[in-house]
């Protein structure tokens, strides 16, 4: 069964997070960090996983990076996640 996984990165020399949703973390992150080689992630590397949480569906995850993204969602980041 494959489980999916809501993600986010800081990236402490440019003060800057990044919310993502994924069902394979190892190399989401290494594209993030280093494989990838275009879109946003490319200019504030390096990047730090500071929050995961899993899901059993695609749908659920969706739902909660939606969540992460929204005004609300960035409070309780600013709430709940260790960062800075």
């Amino acid at each position: 069964m494959e489980e999916y996984v809501v993600y986010i990165l800081w990236s402490e020399e440019f003060g800057q997070i990044y919310k993502g949703c994924t069902s394979n973390l190892i190399e989401r992150f290494r594209s993030h960090n280093g494989l990838g080689t275009k879109g946003w992630t490319l200019r504030f590397r390096p990047w730090q996983v500071v929050f995961v949480r899993f899901f059993r569906t695609k749908k659920e995850a969706m739902a909660f990076e939606k969540y992460l993204k929204s005004g609300v969602g960035r409070e309780w980041i600013r709430q709940n996640v260790p960062f800075k």
